[in-house]
């Protein structure tokens, strides 16, 4: 979230009324005020507005310490994106465009497939069309890619870790198709390849100086214009509930705001 401080408790320090700043929280942002604890706010930077500041913390977070942190990608390795139409696989592409690697999306319409090219993607996969498993051997001359970053979960899993390339890295990262995969460990073996899971909000929690070391470079990015978080749609709190629903109904590109005024 993002807004204006109003209060502060006995003994923050750092902070003061009238600051512009940028929170997490896990629960609360769904309203016109909330409380969070101090280490969880950061300032904003002079003219960064409030929707993009409520809009850059939890996907381009989560996709920082994934790619960057987790997955360690290099210049000129390749980056697979399932779900690459969601925030966190926008940010992720951007991400990887940032770190000078090649990025190839893959969607489920062409629609989702022409705002990742708009966002950097390098090379795009329809898989609803497209046996995936083919098309992503055919996206990376036969090599696989160096990372696979898979929000999706679900029956695409063992398809794309089969294309893996040699000591490539999978990035368990959640299960927006709802179904939680289970994989032949011996792919691992025969690939030379590693599963690495990514828990951002636990990150946050245990290792909050890597967080902000972390948020710095992202707005840093951001400055430069090689990041720019995508809103497909901004609602008013009172229909919170209809955001949420298409969302579900997977209806959303990026990010949706949700205005408190």
């Amino acid at each position: 979230m993002a807004g204006v401080v109003r209060e502060v408790g006995a003994g923050v320090s750092g902070i003061k009324v009238g600051d512009r700043v940028i929170g997490l929280t896990s629960v609360g942002g769904f309203a016109q005020q909330l409380m969070v604890q101090a280490q969880a706010l950061m300032p904003m930077p002079p003219g960064m507005d409030f929707d993009t500041a409520a809009a850059i913390t939890l996907t381009y977070g989560t996709s920082y310490h994934a790619v960057v942190d987790r997955a360690t990608l290099k210049i000129g390795e390749t980056m697979l994106f399932l779900g690459a139409a969601g925030g966190v696989g926008l940010a992720a592409i951007e991400i990887g465009k940032a770190l000078g690697a090649r990025v190839i999306a893959a969607a489920s319409t062409d629609a989702k497939l022409d705002v990742c090219k708009a966002h950097g993607a390098d090379a795009v996969i329809n898989y609803s069309k497209e046996d995936l498993r083919a098309a992503i051997k055919a996206a990376t001359g036969g090599q696989g890619p160096d990372v696979i970053y898979d929000p999706v979960g679900g029956e695409y899993t063992e398809a794309a870790f089969r294309t893996i390339g040699w000591r490539g890295r999978y990035l368990v990262v959640g299960f927006a198709n709802g179904a939680i995969p289970a994989l032949p460990l011996n792919l691992t073996l025969l690939k030379g390849a590693s599963l690495i899971g990514v828990f951002w909000g636990e990150f946050v929690k245990r290792e909050p100086a890597a967080h902000l070391a972390a948020m710095r470079q992202l707005l840093a990015w951001l400055a430069e214009g090689k990041i720019k978080p995508r809103i497909s749609a901004r609602y008013a709190l009172a229909d919170t509930a209809q955001a949420l629903n298409d969302m579900a109904a997977r209806k959303v590109t990026g990010k949706v705001v949700i205005l408190p005024g």
